[in-house]
């Protein structure tokens, strides 16, 4: 578990990130949460809220260059911490809002894949968006999912059980 001396370590490593990327912070909000990971052992996760004048420039298409340096902040504050954790970076509510958006539009495709019994192929998308794709229609006794493609044309087919 992580404790408050640490979380406010990254905060002001975090700061000192941006800063000197020359990117004008206006807020940073952290948290720390813990999920159970596939092999059974809980796994620390640290949610970073950010909040920029100018977001667009971090974000990326896609949400590309978020990811990227989710990932590379997740590698300096491990080596600098001495303990692994993961990063859950959020720049202007950016993932939050893909998120909603992609639940809701998996939502929408199965209900048309169900009444209509003809299945429905997604756009092409990250493996994290597929992976919320794919959980919201788990619970679905109607419908399935499926991954298909291979690269970037990697996408998810909904069909009717």
């Amino acid at each position: 578990m992580i404790e408050k001396k640490e979380l406010n370590k990254i905060k002001e490593t975090v700061e000192e990130f941006f800063e000197k990327m020359t990117i004008e912070v206006l807020s940073i909000d952290i948290a720390t949460s813990t999920e159970k990971a596939e092999t059974e052992e809980n796994r620390d996760i640290v949610d970073l809220d950010i909040k920029l004048a100018e977001p667009q420039i971090l974000i990326g298409q896609g949400g590309q260059t978020l990811f990227e340096i989710q990932r590379l902040l997740r590698n300096v504050l491990n080596k600098q911490m001495g303990k692994i954790f993961f990063i859950n970076l959020d720049i202007n509510d950016y993932k939050r809002n893909k998120i909603s958006y992609l639940k809701d539009l998996a939502k929408e495709l199965a209900d048309q894949v169900a009444s209509s019994k003809i299945q429905k192929a997604m756009l092409p998308m990250s493996s994290y968006e597929r992976r919320v794709v794919h959980a919201e229609l788990a619970q679905r006794t109607d419908v399935t999912t499926d991954s298909q493609g291979e690269g970037f044309d990697r996408h998810i087919v909904i069909k009717a059980k």
